[in-house]
């Protein structure tokens, strides 16, 4: 068996993965990356945006029950996240408003995957691709790097200082999603790079990381239903964002989660429904101001009803409020029963009534006819689940205790967010680079 020995091994190419090692390098380790891909960047290529909550404050209203440590890492290290794409030449916009609470940049994450791989390479870094990590190597408790199987079948071992792992995530393995974001969750369409199956999971539980909650949920986005994903550009064309100005029914008829809250959450809440699949409705103030409008300044724009429609969705469109009542049989729903709690819903709101479930943002009644009617499902882009580390990105034990050479940033890891988000391109630039920094200085102290 080949061997090699490194400061630095790094498990998965994608955001997380790539910044460590460009980091690394630049602070003077020898790193080799490994990815199980043809190519790097995983789904930060399928991104735009680096963003998260401007605040400690708002980010504990928006995740209150997400790791303290880590939340506040997040936080504090993100304006230096943004000045390390800017370091290396990457274009990157100023900042604006992302969602109804986060801030953060637009940038060019292909550019960017581009620029870390080629840092990678001119700072001496190993870059192997198809190449499966078998086992984490284990000496006195310590991890000290890891087997590989390299495209040509070869076997490798890579002793190392410190490994990270950065595999990004188990959204394309349908049992560990089932397991461990919802029974009902393996159905779910993946909106995001399908090689992440729970590699980097699977390796660090094998050598005793503790993992976070089950039921901490995912970050997703409503699609219509009944449409494969053609490419990974539908994975923000058939995302239904505008859910949050609209309003949401599952198969018994009622509207059970407050949509202003965020598409995102409304994906979470509408798993775990009948069925899990639900009807939303928008009127033509929403369908003009928001279903044919950029979700952020910048996105391009996309008529996100006549897509579904022209790609096969159950989509409808009714010219007033009583042809809510004549949706398709087939399609299970009552629509007599539908249309009576749109009015009621809109009769509330027009009076300033709390409406049932209550709306914390977008309070204005849907009463400007036509009205744009699409079945809904949730796709997932990555579990909350995941291996615990701690604010230097240190994998820990189920003592509380850090993995001694173990190491894991972004869509791996669990316990920052916990039923909310506020940006995994964020975390994985982060943590990714708080990896490097954490390796660099056990790399120092060994050489003191």
């Amino acid at each position: 068996m080949r061997a090699e020995d490194v400061d630095l091994l790094i498990i998965g190419a994608g955001m997380a993965g790539l910044t460590a090692g460009a980091r690394a390098v630049r602070n003077g380790l020898s790193v080799t990356v490994v990815e199980i891909g043809r190519d790097v960047g995983g789904s930060a290529l399928f991104a735009g945006y680096a963003w998260t909550a401007p605040s400690h404050d708002v980010m504990d209203q928006q995740n209150p029950y997400g790791d303290t440590a880590l939340k506040r890492a997040l936080v504090e290290r993100f304006p230096e996240g943004v000045s390390w794409i800017r370091s290396l030449g990457v274009d990157i916009e100023d900042a604006q408003r992302v969602l109804s609470f986060g801030r953060g940049h637009q940038f060019d994450t292909h550019q960017y995957v581009a620029t870390c791989r080629q840092a990678i390479r001119r700072g001496g870094g190993a870059l192997l691709l198809e190449t499966r990590t078998e086992r984490l190597v284990v000496e006195d408790g310590v991890v000290t790097g890891a087997e590989l199987r390299l495209a040509d079948g070869t076997r490798m071992r890579v002793r190392a200082g410190s490994t990270l792992i950065a595999t990004g995530g188990f959204q394309g393995d349908t049992e560990l999603r089932a397991t461990h974001v919802h029974p009902r969750a393996g159905g779910m369409r993946l909106r995001s790079n399908p090689l992440s199956r729970g590699g980097g999971y699977r390796l660090a539980t094998s050598v005793g990381a503790a993992t976070g909650h089950d039921d901490a949920g995912f970050y997703g986005h409503l699609i219509p239903s009944g449409i494969p994903f053609a490419d990974p550009a539908d994975f923000v064309d058939l995302s239904l964002y505008y859910s949050e100005h609209a309003l949401l029914f599952n198969v018994d008829n009622d509207r059970f989660v407050d949509e202003t809250l965020g598409d995102h959450l409304t994906a979470m809440a509408l798993l775990e429904q009948p069925e899990g699949r639900g009807l939303l409705i928008a009127d033509a103030r929403v369908f003009r101001d928001w279903v044919v409008g950029s979700y952020v300044e910048g996105a391009v724009a996309v008529d996100k009803f006549a897509l579904a429609g022209k790609r096969g969705g159950r989509v409808g469109l009714a010219e007033d409020l009583d042809e809510l009542a004549y949706l398709p049989e087939e399609w299970g729903y009552r629509g007599d029963a539908v249309r009576d709690a749109v009015k009621l819903f809109n009769e509330h709101a027009a009076a300033g009534l709390e409406t049932a479930p209550g709306r914390k943002l977008d309070r204005l009644p849907l009463d400007e006819p036509p009205y744009y009617v699409i079945e809904a499902v949730p796709a997932i882009t990555f579990p909350f689940h995941g291996v615990r580390v701690d604010d230097r990105a240190r994998v820990l034990r189920g003592d509380g205790e850090p993995l001694p050479g173990l190491l894991a940033a972004g869509s791996d890891t669990g316990g920052l967010w916990h039923r909310a988000y506020a940006g995994g391109i964020a975390s994985a630039l982060v943590f990714g680079l708080t990896a490097a920094d954490t390796a660099t200085a056990s790399a120092s102290h060994v050489a003191d």
